[in-house]
């Protein structure tokens, strides 16, 4: 499963560094993938949403400055289809890090999530 985890995040991020560090500390192997410079795409979007067991709205980077930019109103009349469009163009506007296995996707670092993750997956 190692060369199976992909971690997007952004390295101005402490969230980002806390849940690095939690996976480095427990020898779990991972690729980074620079969520500013290489956001989600469409298509990945389209099958991590349902993967986290979250609504698209719960993606949203709701104290970062591209939510702010994009306000609160309009971000509360768009479609679900139009925030994936969104935080496919604009990583700073999803909530980091995401963690994708083969079976999971988690958005944002709880390292209670990332207990019950691997524990499940034995690594």
């Amino acid at each position: 499963m190692s060369d199976d985890i992909l971690v997007l995040a952004y390295a101005g991020c402490d969230t980002c560094r806390k849940a690095l560090k939690w996976l480095e500390a427990r020898g779990v192997a991972h690729r980074v993938r620079p969520i500013v410079e290489q956001p989600p795409t469409v298509a990945e979007l389209r099958q991590w949403i349902p993967k986290s067991g979250v609504s698209v709205r719960k993606w949203l980077n709701t104290s970062g400055q591209s939510y702010r930019a994009l306000g609160k109103q309009k971000v509360d009349a768009a479609s679900d289809a139009e925030l994936v469009e969104w935080l496919a163009k604009d990583g700073k506007l999803v909530k980091r890090p995401v963690l994708v296995t083969k079976d999971a996707v988690t958005v944002g670092f709880k390292p209670e999530a990332y207990e019950a993750l691997f524990a499940l997956h034995g690594a």
